[in-house]
C-alpha cells in the first residue's frame, strides 16, 4: 500500500522474527518473547522523528555540545488486552514514557468496539501519544481507540502494529489522517470472521495462552 503516513519496517531482522511469530508451531513463551522484541525495532522505526536539542556534555576525554532528547514527552497506549504484549519492548527502549490503557473488545456479530476500560495520564496534550496493538484487522478498534484519547487531549498520536490488513489501513487513514501509522508488513486481507489472512491467529490468545 502506498498512502503517506504508512510505514512498513522492512528491516531483515523485523521480517525473520515476524515469520517466527507466524508459524503455528511456535511456543507461547517464544510468541511472546518475539512480539516484544518486534515491538522494540517497531519504536526505534516509529520514534526515528523525535526532536533533539543540543546540551553540554563533559567525557573523560573533553567537553562537547551532544544531542538529546526534547520537545514533548512519551506517553504509550496498550489497547487492551493484546496490547499489553508489545508494552515491554516499547518499554525497553523508552522506558521514562508513561503508559495509558484503552480496554476495546470486538462485537462478534457487528465487529464495531465496545469500550470497558480506558485510564491514561491527565496531561495527554503534552505528549507524543504511541498507541500499540499487535493486530490491525477491520481498523475499527484503533480508529475508536485514537478518537478517545483525541476527546481525552491527546493532538500527537502515532500507531504502532505488528501486521494489518489493508482494510484495517484504509479503515484508520480515512478517520485519523493525521496519525501516522508504523507496522510490519500489510497482509492480503480479511476472512470472513474478520481475521487478517494470513496473519498469526489471534495475537492475545497466542501471546497469553489462553487457546
Amino acid at each position: 500500500m502506498d498512502l503517506p503516513m504508512l510505514q512498513v519496517v522492512q528491516h531483515p531482522l523485523v521480517q525473520h522474527k515476524l515469520t517466527l511469530a507466524r508459524s503455528r508451531d511456535t511456543t507461547t513463551d517464544n510468541f511472546r518473547r518475539l512480539v516484544r522484541e518486534i515491538a522494540a525495532m517497531l519504536a526505534y522505526e516509529a520514534t526515528r522523528d523525535l526532536p533533539t536539542q543540543l546540551v553540554d556534555v563533559s567525557t573523560p576525554v573533553a567537553d562537547c555540545r551532544m544531542p538529546i532528547l526534547a520537545g514533548k514527552k512519551l506517553c504509550l497506549v496498550s489497547i487492551l488486552r493484546a496490547g499489553n504484549g508489545m508494552l515491554d519492548g516499547m518499554i525497553d527502549l523508552l522506558p521514562n514514557a508513561r503508559v495509558g490503557h484503552i480496554g476495546l473488545y470486538r462485537d462478534p456479530a457487528t465487529l464495531e468496539p465496545v469500550e470497558y476500560y480506558f485510564k491514561v495520564p491527565d496531561d495527554m496534550a503534552e505528549r507524543l501519544v504511541i498507541v500499540v496493538d499487535p493486530m490491525l484487522a477491520t481498523g475499527n478498534s484503533a480508529a475508536a481507540a485514537l478518537s478517545r484519547l483525541k476527546q481525552a487531549g491527546a493532538t500527537t498520536l502515532k500507531l504502532v502494529n505488528l501486521l494489518a490488513a489493508p482494510e484495517g489501513v484504509r479503515t484508520v487513514h480515512r478517520a485519523h489522517p493525521d496519525v501516522p501509522i508504523t507496522l510490519a508488513a500489510v497482509d492480503e486481507g480479511l476472512n470472513e470472521h474478520g481475521y487478517i489472512v494470513p496473519g498469526l491467529g489471534d495475537a492475545g490468545d497466542r501471546i497469553f495462552g489462553t487457546k
